[in-house]
């Protein structure tokens, strides 16, 4: 590989990691925001918002600028496809993570309703198929990437489960609907993002193996 060529790739991976941290963050304290009603926090992650999608487009740039001056190929080309994919992949988690955060601000200003659903185990199971899908990308382990794609399912259930219970809820105390409905959007919200560390996590196998895998596991 070129020298500036490898000087540009390097920088790139840096990008997508800050744009990964930054998305990890966001999704770690819109949970929070949720677990801890607080409203405060909720609106600080719709403010920074931008940040995350300032990053994605500097990171766009950069694969736009690789492809443009080194025409890559082969498995250079093939990390530029993957960094575009993941790119995008991350910065949709960043929505994501405000679409938590608007749930949380609106909970805050309601009573707590009990349900038994247990909302933070449901958040760090999707936190941790995104952490280690970012982990299996800068270690370029497949294993991890495969890991991560059979946790999507244990996510998916967990999504009908609290369809199930809010379905049931909602007739008993209709005087909490609104709530209810909230609390399931921020769950489906969690659901959408372990389906993005998915996508993210097929993305290192295509890149490490060269094989595509979506859809067949």
């Amino acid at each position: 590989m070129p020298a500036h060529l490898l000087r540009d790739v390097e920088l790139l991976k840096k990008e997508i990691l800050t744009l990964g941290t930054m998305a990890e963050q966001a999704v770690r304290e819109a949970t929070t925001a949720i677990e801890t009603r607080d409203a405060a926090l909720a609106q600080r992650i719709i403010d920074n918002d931008f940040k995350l999608d300032e990053m994605e487009v500097q990171v766009e740039e950069s694969c736009l600028k690789i492809l443009a001056l080194y025409q890559p190929v082969a498995t250079d080309l093939r990390f530029i496809i993957v960094a575009l994919k993941i790119n995008n992949d991350l910065e949709r988690v960043g929505d994501l993570a405000v679409n938590v955060a608007e749930r949380a601000a609106f909970l805050a200003t309601q009573p707590p309703v009990d349900i038994s659903f247990d909302f933070e185990a449901m958040a760090r199971k999707a936190q941790a198929m995104l952490q280690k899908s970012l982990d299996a990308l800068v270690n370029l382990n497949a294993k991890l990437a495969h890991e991560v794609c059979a946790a999507d399912d244990e996510v998916d259930e967990l999504n009908r489960q609290m369809y199930r219970i809010v379905k049931d809820t909602i007739p008993a105390h209709p005087q909490h609907t609104e709530s209810l409905i909230h609390m399931f959007s921020a769950v489906r919200h969690l659901e959408r993002i372990a389906d993005h560390a998915t996508n993210i996590a097929e993305d290192v196998i295509y890149m490490i193996e060269g094989r595509i895998i979506r859809h067949r596991h």
